[in-house]
This record gives C-alpha cells, sequence and structure tokens, in this order.
C-alpha cells in the first residue's frame, strides 16, 4: 500500500473527475520510497490541474459575423484592399533611391541579358515560336512587380513549364493533323511512330478554322498555349480566392525534387535531336524517352555535322563558363553572359558562313519586332484543356510560393503566400491576352538576382526592359542563330537538375523513404510522362506515409532507477521493467488504417492474447468440469470436485497494461472503439488496462465516445497524466486486492 500512497489525486472541475499524479511531480528531486517518505508527502496539498473551458460559438453566428465584416464597405478598407492587391503602393514610396538603385539596376540588366537568349530557346520546348518566349518574359515581369510581394523571385520562362506546355500543344497539334516535323521533310520509315502517317499533309499547308479564321500551324500552337495559360492562371486565382493553398503541403521535397530530374531528363532527351540536326518529330503519348532515343538512334546516319560541330563548340564554352562561374564567383562581382557571348557568336557565324544554305542547319527564323495586337484566348479549345492545366497550375503556383518563402526567409522579410498565388495566377491570365504562354519562378534567375545585389521588384522592371529594347530592335537579328545552339543553352541549364543524381546515396543513407520516393517520382517522370510522373510522386509520397503509420516503432518501456522516467527497453541500457506491469507505447495515431497492427504489436509484446487466452480456459475449465464429474462419479459424489476447477484459472506474469499515448497525436472513433474492446477483453482476463500521457485532443475523442463511463466516473481509475501514476496506481491496486484475497483465504 506504500505505493498507492504516493500517487497523489488529481481534480479537475471542469470534467469532474479526479486525475492520479505522482509525488515526484512536487518534490525537487526523485525521492527513494520509504515510509518516512511517504508521510510527508501526504501532508502536502494535492495540485489541482483545470482544463479550460472552451466556449464555442454557434457557427451560424460565426459566419454572420464574417459576412458583416467582409461586407462592410469604408475608405480605410478599400484603400487597405487595393495596396493588399498592388503590394507596390506600399513600398515604392518608401524606395531608398541612392541605397538600392545600384543594386536592382545591376541585378536587373544581367538577368534580362541571361533571360533574352533563354526565352527564345525555351520556345523549343513550348512549341511556338521565339516570339511568343519574348512576350512571356516581358508582361510576366511587369504584372509581378505590381503584384508580387517577394524582393528577389524572377518570374518569367520556366523550362519545366515550358516542357509542359509543349507537351500539350504537341498533342493537340497532332490531333488536329498539323505535321509535327519542324521541317517540311520527313524521315520515313525509320521513325518508331505508328501514327505519324496520318498527320503528313503531303506538303500542303494544313490548316484549321479557329474562332471564325483559318489558323494555320504557327498560329494555332500559340492560340493552344494561350488557351492553356488562361485555364492555368484561372486555377491559380480560384486557389487563392478559396484559399487553397495548402494542397502544396502534398509536394514534399523528394517527391519534386524526384519530378525536377525526371522532367531535365526528359528536357534533354527532347533537345538531342537539335544537336544532331535530326529532323525527327515530337513523339506524342507515353515512353518519351524511351522512343525519342530509339528514333535518334535509328536515324542517327542523317546528323547534320555542322549542327553536331556547332553543338560540341557551344556545348564547351558554356560549361566551361558554368565552371569559371563557379569557381571563382567569389572574385566575380557579376555572373558571366556565357549564354548571351554564345548566342552572338554562333548568330554571327551562321550568318557569314551562310550555315543554313550551306548544310541545312535549322535557324530560328524571322522574329518580327513590336508587339502584335491582344487577342482573346480560343475558348472553344479551352474545353479540351481543362484537365491539362491542373498540373501546370499546382506545380506553377507550388514553385513560386516556395521560392519566395525561401528566398525572404533568407534575406529576412515576409511574404504573403496567398497574395504570391494570385500574382503569379495573374501573371497568366493577362499575359494570355497577348500571345503569352505559361509562366512561373525560376530558381536559376532567382538565384542571379539575390547574388547580383537586388533589393527590390525594381529589378524586374529592368529586365523587362531590356526584353523590351530586344522586341522593339535587335529581335530579326537572331534569324540565323541555329536551333542547335538554343538546345544546348537548355541543355546546359539542366547540369543542377541532373547533379541531383549525385545525392541519391546520401538521400538513401538519410531516409530511405526519401529516397524511395525520389526515385520512383523520377522514373514516372522520365519513362512514363510527366503529367503522370505527378501524379504518382503525390500518390507514391502518401501512401509512405500510410505505410509509416500502418506499421510504426512499438516498444515496451522500462524505468530508470530512482526516476519517474520510463523509455523503450530495447534502445536504452540501464532500464528494469516494472514488475507485473507491461508499459507499452505505440509511436503513431490511431486510426482504422492501423488498428490491426496496433493490436497485434501489443499482443505480441505483452505475449498475450486475450481471446486466445480465455478461449484456453474456457477449453481447460470444461475439461476440468468433465475430469471432476468422471471422479465424482468414480468416488460416488454428486457435487463436481471444486479443487481441480480452480486449478485451471492460471496467474499471468503481469496484471497491468499501461498505454503509454505521448506519441499518439489523434485517433478516430475506430481507434476509440479499439481501446474500448481492448478494455473489456482484457478484463475476461483480470488484466487492467490504464491510459497515460493522453493529449488533450485523445481525452476529448475517448469522453464523447463515453470511454471512461457515464459521465466519465472511471476516468481517475483509467487516465493518467504520467506512466509512473499509472504503475503506481496499478501496483497499490495489485496489492490491495492481495490482502484481501489473502484476508478472505485466513
Amino acid at each position: 500500500m506504500a505505493d498507492a500512497a504516493s500517487c497523489l489525486l488529481l481534480w479537475s472541475p471542469s470534467a469532474d473527475h479526479i486525475l492520479h499524479l505522482p509525488s515526484f511531480f512536487l518534490s525537487p528531486c526523485c525521492l527513494p520510497f520509504h515510509p518516512k517518505t511517504m508521510e510527508e508527502v501526504t501532508k502536502v496539498t494535492p495540485p489541482v490541474l483545470e482544463r479550460r473551458a472552451r466556449q464555442r460559438q454557434p457557427a451560424v453566428s460565426v459566419l454572420k459575423s464574417k459576412m458583416k465584416q467582409g461586407a462592410t464597405c469604408s475608405v480605410p478598407r478599400v484603400r487597405s484592399t487595393l495596396t493588399g492587391f498592388f503590394p507596390v503602393v506600399r513600398w515604392l514610396p518608401k524606395y531608398k533611391l541612392r541605397e538600392y538603385v545600384w543594386g536592382d539596376v545591376m541585378s536587373g540588366v544581367i538577368v534580362g541579358i541571361i533571360l533574352v537568349p533563354q526565352a527564345i530557346a525555351y520556345c523549343l520546348l513550348a512549341g511556338v515560336e521565339p516570339i511568343y518566349g519574348l512576350y512571356t518574359s516581358f508582361y510576366a515581369n511587369i504584372i509581378y512587380f505590381l503584384m508580387g510581394t517577394s524582393r528577389h523571385v524572377s518570374v518569367g520562362i520556366f523550362s519545366l513549364m515550358s516542357l509542359m506546355v509543349g507537351q500539350v500543344v504537341y498533342k493537340e497539334m497532332f490531333l488536329a493533323g498539323f505535321d509535327l516535323n519542324e521541317d517540311s521533310k520527313a524521315l520515313g520509315t525509320n521513325v518508331f511512330n505508328a501514327t505519324l502517317d496520318t498527320n503528313l499533309t503531303a506538303g500542303k499547308l494544313h490548316s484549321v478554322e479557329l474562332m471564325g479564321m483559318q489558323c494555320g500551324k504557327e498560329c494555332y500552337s500559340i492560340s493552344i498555349a494561350a488557351a492553356l495559360t488562361f485555364l492555368v492562371g484561372v486555377y491559380q486565382v480560384m486557389m487563392a480566392v478559396f484559399r487553397l493553398g495548402f494542397v502544396s503541403v502534398y509536394l514534399s521535397a523528394p517527391m519534386l525534387d524526384g519530378f525536377a530530374t525526371g522532367a531535365s531528363f526528359t528536357i534533354l532527351t527532347v533537345q538531342a535531336k537539335y544537336l544532331l540536326g535530326l529532323k525527327i518529330p515530337r513523339h506524342q503519348g507515353y515512353g518519351t524517352v524511351v522512343v525519342t532515343w530509339f528514333n535518334i538512334f535509328a536515324n542517327i546516319h542523317s546528323a547534320n555535322m555542322c549542327d553536331l560541330i556547332t553543338s560540341a563548340i557551344c556545348i564547351s564554352v558554356l560549361v566551361a563558363g558554368k565552371e569559371i562561374q563557379e569557381r571563382f564567383k567569389g572574385r566575380l562581382k557579376i555572373p558571366l553572359p556565357t549564354e548571351l557571348v554564345v548566342v552572338a557568336g554562333a548568330t554571327l557565324a551562321s550568318h557569314f558562313g551562310e550555315l543554313n544554305s550551306k548544310y541545312g542547319t535549322s535557324v530560328s527564323g524571322h522574329i518580327p519586332t513590336g508587339f502584335i495586337s491582344p487577342q482573346v484566348p480560343s475558348f472553344s479549345l479551352m474545353s479540351r484543356l481543362l484537365m491539362d492545366a491542373v498540373p501546370l497550375a499546382v506545380i506553377s503556383f507550388a514553385f513560386t510560393v516556395s521560392l519566395s518563402e525561401m528566398f525572404a526567409k533568407k534575406n529576412g522579410y515576409t511574404v504573403r503566400p496567398n497574395q504570391e498565388m494570385l500574382a503569379i495566377g495573374f501573371c497568366n491570365i493577362i499575359p494570355s491576352f497577348f500571345h503569352c504562354f505559361t509562366a512561373s519562378a525560376a530558381l536559376a534567375k532567382t538565384m542571379v538576382k539575390d547574388s547580383t545585389g537586388c533589393q527590390t521588384q525594381i529589378s524586374s522592371l529592368i529586365s523587362a526592359m531590356v526584353v523590351l529594347l530586344v522586341l522593339l530592335f535587335f529581335a530579326p537579328f537572331f534569324y540565323a542563330l541555329q536551333k542547335c545552339v538554343l538546345a544546348c543553352i537548355i541543355i546546359v541549364s539542366l547540369r543542377g537538375a541532373l547533379r541531383k543524381f549525385k545525392d541519391v546515396p546520401a538521400k538513401w543513407r538519410a531516409s530511405r523513404n526519401d529516397g524511395i520516393v525520389w526515385l520512383v517520382t523520377m522514373s514516372a517522370t522520365a519513362l512514363i510522362s510527366v503529367e503522370i510522373g505527378l501524379v504518382v510522386g503525390i500518390c507514391f509520397s502518401m501512401i509512405c506515409v500510410i505505410f509509416m503509420t500502418q506499421n510504426p516503432k512499438v516498444s515496451l518501456l522500462g524505468r530508470a532507477s530512482d526516476t519517474d522516467l520510463y523509455e523503450d527497453l530495447d534502445e536504452y541500457k540501464n532500464l528494469m521493467a516494472p514488475p507485473r506491469v507491461h508499459v507499452f507505447r505505440f509511436q503513431a495515431p490511431l486510426y482504422y488504417a492501423n488498428k490491426e497492427s496496433f493490436l497485434k504489436s501489443l499482443y505480441k509484446a505483452v505475449g498475450v492474447e486475450p481471446f486466445l487466452e480465455l478461449t484456453k480456459r474456457r477449453k481447460a475449465e470444461k475439461k476440468a468440469k468433465e475430469m471432476s464429474s468422471k471422479l465424482g462419479k468414480a468416488n460416488g459424489d454428486k457435487k463436481p470436485s471444486e479443487v481441480v476447477i480452480g486449478l485451471v484459472q492460471r496467474e499471468l506474469a503481469f496484471h497491468t497494461i499501461v498505454l503509454d499515448c505521448s506519441a499518439i497525436p489523434f485517433m478516430d472513433t475506430t481507434g476509440m472503439a479499439t481501446f474500448i474492446g481492448l478494455v473489456n477483453e482484457y478484463k475476461e482476463i483480470n488484466v487492467s488496462v490504464l491510459l497515460a500521457n493522453c493529449n488533450t485532443s485523445v481525452i476529448d475523442n475517448l469522453q464523447k465516445g463515453q470511454f471512461f463511463g457515464k459521465n466519465d466516473k472511471d476516468m481517475s481509475s483509467l487516465l493518467f497524466h504520467s506512466v509512473h501514476a499509472a504503475v503506481l496506481h496499478a501496483n497499490s491496486i495489485a496489492a490491495a486486492a492481495e490482502s484481501r484475497s489473502e484476508d478472505s483465504g485466513v
């Protein structure tokens, strides 16, 4: 009974129940249990731990108050709404000209110089003419300058978005009957694509009717891209309005890394044909990587040597420039404009060497100056693009929000994720009327802005002015630029993503789960398709989380000597299991999916399954009764022998199971029913089940399910705030029961 005296009573007026709290909570150190100490502890007034009474307002009143607040209109509220929608109005009047202008101008010019060749190059991925990449870069920078909350993010063309747009564009053009080959001559039977012949037009200029006009290949491709971009922007604005930004939490970092790496490998594959000067159409459907490489090797004899030599020279120069930049980045104040140098040099060489006419190399062609008149996106195309726009919308806003938050944290300011979603949404909606395709934040250009002294989004405005100069004056000079040079720029820009392969062993050692998610997502994206890879990555990540909760770590706990600390017996030394008490810890939420795992692991840990034990006892009791009746008949007795029946009730090695619920964050109704069933089943074999370290959410669920009986009458005997309190209570009850049985025996 000494153990019972060391357990103090804890009363909660709000719940009308008493909880047991060990005396260790009152004393400055853990005292050994001896009679004198026990007498001293019992003189201390028991502490009161009272739950706060939470009065929730009715949902109707909350809704009315929010509607009233949202419907109120005043001058300060209108001003706040407008300044929140256009953050530039807030920070531009406070712009520190002398302090910020040099860094913003420098970073804006440098990013603009990098942006021009990339804008032209990424149009190869998007399946549109080069001029539309310049339009996209110009409008996206202007709109984000007005609406963005990040000071460093660079919004515009992004290789991954361009690839996904291009896949949709080529698919729709294929279905419309256009020739997907860049030139009029196809490679014939050496191309592994059974449906190719249905799209060749035998030299005729194919066109389709769109919005009452005949639309050719160039017109139809940008019409698809613009309609798709409009839908992407609408989805992103809707996500911002309905506060659906939580969707991005399902895009784990390993999944995004694997997705980006797989997509980079797809981009590399798609661009490989330009390096060799092969005239093969882009494969439609699944397995683009496999089929494209098959077509490349099947037609390797048709490679253009001029394109091949040009590609080798350009890649060598670009890689050398990147390596010099990385090795001497501490000494170089600005990044080397390697892409611009390569583009300028290759354009001059192609123009004066007449590479297109002499050697048949593919060139960018005419890039007009100025702007095309705006046009409403084709709503007739949107019905076919509704599903295609979903992954682009999710990936675009996920990259934008994550980059803005990352660089805001690095530079010590805050961003508003919901406003970021609105900004990127309107960076897609408005430009879609001006012949643009999907935009997103780009990591490489954002890092350049950050490293070159960018302070505000004035740098984006400067970058837009650089693009505007090219649009107005310099665009025609890129006529002779070879497509293989653009492909080299794209491929070299993928170095960072492709280097992720080096991180796989470290990722595997750090977490096998993350390593598997990365490998599965990367493989699905590269070998099947980008869209399927995204879906597979998200689903597989969630399955891995579910699997981890279905097979969590379980352990029996032991007590550290002379303390109230209980830890895993398998993980720590010098622990002692409490006598005749099993302390079990389950490290996962308890819900419908892992109920069976919880029960099996508990039965295995304690070594007794109540149903089987009860069945054994009943069989033994039945057998004992039969033996008793036989002995009675043999002895001539009318009553069965009670001595034999008494021998059937064997005593277990433990009398109590304490469930340490500290690692159970929540439970559903199935978990609650599991607890109720567990208590009842073990009660039938004279084993008590106690709960310890439950959080308030779990306690509330158990109260609602009447786990503690009517009006929580059994709460004080089932629930404890510490494992030690539960163990002391179990031992005191067992000691009292033994003393009663001894008294009755006497």
